[in-house]
């Protein structure tokens, strides 16, 4: 029986959002096929996630040093180790996310900043930092109206490029990645490349 954490950073309508179908999908699918694993849901859009701030960072600082906090620092600091448990418990994550305006939404930027703890998921080292979050099954599912696994936009891809670099830094490697893209800059072709991405995504969640 294993704990999944599926991270939904994406409120729009599912029929207006291709990344929420695809999120939907996945559950559904998992669920179906993993009915005695113990899911966890958590919305980026309605979690208390306020952002990364000095409160937060001196708090953890003090935290790790064994220094005396003052109460707004504790505050801040037990809640982002509150979303850091709640990931580091899960052994597997499902991360659903769109791409806007070339990057990730403020809600996920933030929630990464929260998993970004040196001695919790990864140290320094002589020969620099190394990720200690290790033996976790990850997948990235990401819709996107234009093309950008193809040049010149692959170059102004900074959203799933920036969240499977946090994850390499803290040590996890090769996550799953299903990726939907052209839909709107193809829309002839929009009906065919959705379907066939909520049909990889069912496949996708049977074997996870």
């Amino acid at each position: 029986m294993a704990q999944v954490l599926f991270i939904k950073a994406n409120n729009r309508p599912s029929e207006q959002s291709v990344t929420v179908q695809l999120y939907e999908q996945f559950l559904n699918a998992y669920k179906a096929s993993n009915p005695d694993d113990i899911v966890t849901e958590l919305n980026l859009f309605e979690a208390d996630l306020p952002y990364f701030d000095n409160d937060m960072m001196n708090g953890l600082f003090k935290l790790g040093k064994g220094i005396e906090t003052t109460p707004a620092e504790q505050k801040a600091a037990d809640l982002s180790n509150t979303y850091l448990d709640q990931f580091l418990g899960a052994d597997k994550i499902v991360l659903a996310f769109p791409l806007w305006n070339f990057t990730i939404p403020a809600q996920l930027l933030t929630y990464l900043f929260y998993l970004l703890q040196s001695g919790k998921t990864f140290k320094y080292t002589a020969e620099g930092p190394v990720g200690l979050v290790k033996d976790k099954k990850v997948i990235l599912l990401q819709a996107r109206g234009g093309m950008y696994s193809e040049q010149p936009m692959a170059a102004m891809e900074m959203s799933l490029n920036y969240v499977k670099t946090i994850l390499a830094f803290i040590g996890i490697d090769n996550p799953e990645v299903l990726v939907v893209e052209g839909h709107n800059q193809l829309p002839d072709q929009a009906q065919t490349i959705v379907g066939e991405g909520l049909k990889k995504a069912q496949e996708l969640a049977a074997a996870f």
